[in-house]
């Protein structure tokens, strides 16, 4: 977990940090977590060991000069974090940091943002994602997918041989993200940094449109925002408490995304009973099914509409439909991996 950043990588931190702790409840083999300096908490119940010299950074800048000496020193950062002593490694954030020659390996490729929406990305960046991913790829004996449409992205865009790619769903804290009979509130709610294929701009206008005829609803926003409408509460970072707390007063979850490997939001607000009005994308699908309403995300009058429906169809469809995906069965398949490679 050497490229690790709590509270910047959004979903691939929830990943991480709960496999572990479902590999420490249901787990049948012996596990070793290398983790970052600034997260050194990380393997919540595994065996664990902070890896000093691996410069981790919380800024892109230095994430990226971070794991380029990672790659030009691999050899040196293999030996000192002593592989040799293990049967197989996992990296389970996107890439291989140091690209493991020693073990079999398997890395869980998270996004492929930036071969759908390459304009996204500056061009240093878009050179470096695919080069490093690439490489990743490549030195894997096996790659995990979190869905099935990002399986068949990997098989399509990336040419992998599918024997290779294992699709392993991701899952929810069931007793955390929970039905209650607090009363629902005028809002809508988006947990989402504003990065650009989050599409922020469209639900501002979705909102707007909706305010027309509904005074008093707002918008909720977690993460980072500037500059957004005075009918947006933009919260910054939210505890997982507080979150959950939202889920359960809100009139429904909008989630306008252009890309998505999973939806792990969506996930979260079905759980929590929350209606949910989504991006009509295969993963999303994949997640929600028949338990949410589905819109065209670049289309404002779309948006507005599957909130308005989604709020008046209820969300007690969503608890049924998210017990399907658990981080016990996640871990467990992630097990199953584990023992491939071992063999």
């Amino acid at each position: 977990l050497l490229t690790l950043v709590p509270g910047v990588v959004g979903g691939s931190e929830t990943y991480a940090r709960e496999l572990c702790r479902a590999l420490a409840r249901v787990g049948e083999l012996d596990y070793r977590v290398f983790v970052p300096r600034i997260a050194p908490d990380a393997a919540d119940g595994l065996e664990s060991r902070v890896v000093q010299r691996y410069p981790a950074s919380s800024t892109t800048p230095g994430r990226m000069r971070a794991m380029a000496g990672a790659l030009l020193r691999g050899g040196r950062l293999e030996s000192e974090l002593g592989l040799d002593g293990l049967d197989a490694v996992h990296f389970p954030l996107s890439v291989m940091v140091p690209l493991v020659s020693s073990r079999p390996a398997a890395t869980t490729i998270l996004d492929l943002q930036h071969e759908f929406l390459p304009e996204n990305f500056p061009r240093w960046e878009l050179a470096y994602r695919r080069a490093l991913y690439g490489a990743s790829a490549r030195r894997s004996r096996f790659v995990i997918a979190i869905s099935e449409h990002a399986r068949e992205t990997l098989i399509e865009r990336l040419s992998f041989d599918p024997d290779r790619v294992r699709t392993v769903h991701l899952g929810v804290d069931l007793e955390r993200f929970s039905p209650t009979d607090v009363p629902r509130e005028p809002f809508l709610l988006y947990p989402a940094n504003s990065w650009p294929h989050k599409n922020h701009e469209r639900l501002f206008e979705a909102v707007a449109l909706l305010r027309r005829e509904h005074r008093d609803l707002r918008l909720v926003l977690t993460g980072e925002h500037s500059d957004v409408p005075d009918f947006v509460d933009a919260r910054g970072r939210v505890s997982q408490d507080e979150l959950v707390d939202l889920y359960h007063r809100a009139s429904a979850l909008v989630f306008p995304s252009l890309y998505e490997g999973f939806g792990q939001p969506v996930l979260e607000a079905l759980a929590c009973a929350c209606p949910v009005a989504c991006s009509d994308l295969p993963p999303l699908r994949e997640v929600a099914g028949d338990a949410a309403v589905y819109f065209e995300p670049l289309d404002p009058e779309s948006i507005a509409a599957a909130a308005l429906e989604a709020i008046a169809r209820g969300g007690a469809s969503g608890p049924e439909r998210a017990a399907r995906f658990t981080w016990d069965a996640c871990a467990r398949k992630h097990d199953s991996v584990y023992r491939e490679l071992a063999t």
